[in-house]
């Protein structure tokens, strides 16, 4: 943009005078940082990086988020008042670009002067070519290794990604990294064999046993579970949903750990069952001798999100009908009261996340195709997408007659 650049760093700001500065009266006062900012760019339209803007902190010395309202309001900050000039200063002319990893912990005011960019995380296709490209060059020369001294195939770093460093970035990968090349520079300085390339054995004996386990599908001719696909802050993973009727009054018993969302989808799942129960072919005697019990394993991590309403549906109707879920088959979608199936988000990450689990057919609503044409073709290639507008369909195309 040939502009000069700074930074400011907001995490952990308490004091609002550090945004507007100090009254002159005070002993050791000074301007605010955006002030000083501008100033030692030596430029009245830089591009300012607002860091970690989701980590301005309330204390009694006032409300930072609060003056930075009218730093970043363009209706106010034509005439941005900082208390040591003493004047009014124009702040149009700069770019501000503030950065968050949780946009809820924003106060909305300042939220609402903002536009938003959603920047998803790496998936594993693009951290390998990160790793290989960029990360191991950079730790090679850090560690005074040769590029003939330490090799490592994408098979290794695919290794490292999924079994050590379950994130959305490349932070912990380059530690990671890091932790090999100084395994490999031991062996050259005190003369140990080895080969240039690391094998993915040696590469597990270094980094020791793997902290993460990349979930398989390995559900087959059951009744009642059916796959899902779940975004988390680390890439998309897999969860399964089970159901079982157990002899009772009609209730509907929920574990998992699940969130009020999908705790609501499941009661909507269930009633939309009951609604369609003819149509279906499920005798409506069995709602009144019998609960239904829905589980989300792994009971520790907590689920909460939209995604899995037509999941539950399914994971329902298989139950009550004894109709078995096809194979390879997972879905993602909301569903409502009316049978109407809606789109989600973190379609990438989902698409990417069933894929490595060996699924090769997905449902979603018809909403969410603009989400698959913007994923490169070589990441979906042998996959089969199947878009659905209402429940009818979803049952129709997951359960086998």
């Amino acid at each position: 943009m040939g502009r000069k650049f700074g930074r400011i760093s907001l995490g952990g700001m308490y004091d609002e005078s550090e945004i507007r500065g100090h009254r002159r009266t005070y002993i050791g006062a000074m301007p605010g940082r955006v002030i000083e900012t501008i100033k030692r760019c030596g430029s009245s339209n830089p591009v300012i990086i607002l860091d970690e803007i989701d980590k301005v902190s309330v204390a009694n010395h006032g409300d930072p988020s609060s003056a930075l309202l009218e730093v970043l309001d363009p209706e106010q900050n034509t005439t941005f008042h900082d208390n040591y000039i003493d004047m009014e200063y124009d702040l149009s002319k700069v770019l501000f670009i503030a950065t968050a990893n949780n946009v809820g912990n924003i106060n909305p005011a300042l939220r609402d002067r903002m536009e938003m960019l959603n920047i998803s995380g790496y998936i594993l296709e693009e951290k390998i070519r990160i790793a290989l490209d960029h990360l191991l060059p950079k730790q090679r020369d850090a560690h005074g290794i040769a590029a003939a001294q330490l090799t490592l195939s994408p098979d290794v770093v695919e290794k490292i990604i999924t079994g050590y460093t379950r994130e959305s970035g490349v932070r912990s990968l380059d530690k990671t990294i890091a932790k090999l090349a100084r395994a490999r520079a031991k062996q050259i300085a005190f003369d140990e064999e080895y080969t240039p390339e690391m094998s993915v054995e040696e590469a597990v004996r270094i980094l020791g046993k793997p902290k993460f386990r990349n979930d398989e599908y390995d559900i087959k001719d059951m009744v009642g579970v059916v796959t899902g696909l779940a975004w988390t802050e680390v890439g998309g993973d897999i969860l399964y949903i089970e159901s079982v009727l157990t002899p009772g009054k009609g209730a509907i018993n929920l574990t998992g750990n699940l969130g009020d969302v999908m705790k609501e989808s499941a009661t909507i799942a269930c009633e939309w069952v009951k609604s369609r129960s003819t149509e279906l072919g499920i005798d409506s005697e069995v709602f009144k001798t019998h609960d239904i019990n829905i589980h989300v394993p792994e009971g520790a991590v907590p689920k909460d999100g939209p995604s899995a309403g037509i999941t539950m549906l399914t994971s329902i109707v298989s139950t009550y009908t004894g109709r078995k879920v096809r194979e390879r088959i997972a879905m993602t979608g909301e569903t409502t009261l009316r049978g109407r199936v809606l789109p989600v988000g973190g379609i990438k990450e989902k698409i990417l996340a069933a894929k490595r689990a060996g699924i090769s057919h997905i449902i979603m609503c018809e909403d969410n195709r603009r989400d698959i044409e913007e994923i490169k073709p070589e990441y979906v290639a042998g996959m089969e997408f199947s878009y659905v507008r209402t429940n009818e369909e979803v049952l129709e195309l997951a359960l086998e007659s």
